[in-house]
């Protein structure tokens, strides 16, 4: 399970990243588009970093609304 955040991007599409997993990013017509795009980005991504023998990053990213 990793973290995932979603935001519009300034090119109108949806940007989708895993903070836990520094440049694993992807985007998206829509917020739906960009989160399967994300979720096949990370497959990538720890594939690679087993194939290369590094170790995997634990998710240890935490995300809190705060009202100003």
């Amino acid at each position: 399970m990793r973290q995932v955040l979603i935001y519009p991007g300034e090119d109108g599409y949806w940007v989708a990243e895993c903070p836990s997993l520094p440049g694993c990013l992807s985007q998206g017509r829509t917020r739906e588009e960009a989160l399967v795009n994300v979720k096949e980005a990370i497959q990538v991504y720890l594939e690679d970093l087993e194939t290369e023998g590094r170790p995997i990053p634990q998710e240890k990213f935490e995300a809190f609304l705060v009202a100003v």
